[in-house]
């Protein structure tokens, strides 16, 4: 019986020292790449270097002296201009650039927040109401999602001019707040998100259509009113070729017409403003991210779970 407890004893710290190092192992083991991983790994760095290069250089490029872009030596670290530049952009012809950044935050801020709001309106009715020519209505929208925006801007023009809205705020302005597309997706958003258990019960209190809508499905649609109102404002925002046939006054011009203006006047004013251009198309980029890295955390689903009971 001796014997064997010392057995057991010596043969314990053997026992006890062997697990750790079996799950030391796997944490020593290294990955191993097949052919098609390193493949996939390989086509996603290509892609990425592809999308980001061009931004890459444009800040670069925004920051160098026009000599540096003009000679092509953008990406390295010397030649730097920043101060100059900055200057240079913002004083250009009496400050214009501000103007052109403020009208496309009004152009892209009204149109987006008033014409997501009417989208979302819009597609609540179709996806809840019953009425005559619902599906009609309906098929002309997806109809307009097919027609593309440069095809009607000719027709929007002359409708314009019958009523003098050329060459003003509205003529932008109105246009901007259709969204075709964004009537469909709030019809999609609005099946999903807002029960009809939860308006029945609304009516069954006494609520009244509006207030339901204000009170009740518009907070559960917050996820759908901000997916809309991202698109609707990444669009305006770039928007160019309906700027350039309603507005001839350089001071209610958007910054991507601007921008196009300054690049345009490269061969009057000669090759010192090439760093301008990329400066501010380079500004003209950051009311995007701010927007969208603000607003991301209101895309989360499920804004309705357990109001259903």
């Amino acid at each position: 019986m001796a014997t064997d407890l010392n057995a057991i004893v010596a043969a314990a710290p053997a026992a006890t020292a062997a697990p750790s190092t079996h799950t030391a192992g796997p944490g020593r083991r290294h990955r191993r790449w097949s052919p098609s991983s390193m493949t996939v790994n390989l086509l996603l760095l290509i892609t990425a270097c592809y999308t980001f290069f061009p931004l890459v250089w444009t800040v670069f490029a925004a920051l160098k002296s026009a000599g540096a872009v003009q000679t092509g030596d953008v990406l390295s670290l010397r030649h730097f201009n920043v101060v100059a530049n900055v200057r240079l952009l913002w004083t250009f012809q009496g400050g214009v650039y501000e103007r052109w950044f403020l009208n496309s935050i009004l152009y892209a801020g009204v149109g987006a927040g008033l014409g997501a709001l009417i989208c979302v309106a819009a597609g609540y009715a179709f996806d809840k109401y019953d009425f005559r020519g619902k599906d009609q209505l309906f098929g002309l929208v997806l109809l307009g999602v097919l027609v593309p925006a440069a095809a009607t801007t000719l027709p929007l023009y002359l409708l314009a001019s019958k009523v003098g809205l050329v060459n003003t705020y509205w003529a932008v302005l109105i246009p901007s707040l259709v969204n075709p597309f964004g009537v469909y997706l709030a019809r999609v958003f609005s099946a999903g998100y807002v029960p009809n258990e939860v308006l029945e019960a609304a009516r069954a209190d006494g609520a009244g259509e509006l207030r339901m809508f204000l009170r009740l499905s518009l907070p559960m649609l917050r996820s759908g009113y901000t997916t809309i109102l991202l698109f609707h404002f990444s669009t305006i925002w770039n928007g160019f070729f309906l700027a350039l046939v309603m507005l001839t006054d350089q001071r209610l011009f958007p910054v991507s017409l601007g921008i196009y203006e300054l690049n345009s006047s490269l061969s009057s004013e000669g090759p010192a403003l090439l760093p301008v251009v990329m400066l501010g198309s380079l500004i003209s980029i950051l009311p995007l991210l701010v927007i969208f890295i603000s607003l991301q955390r209101f895309w989360k689903a499920g804004l309705t779970a357990g109001s259903v009971k």
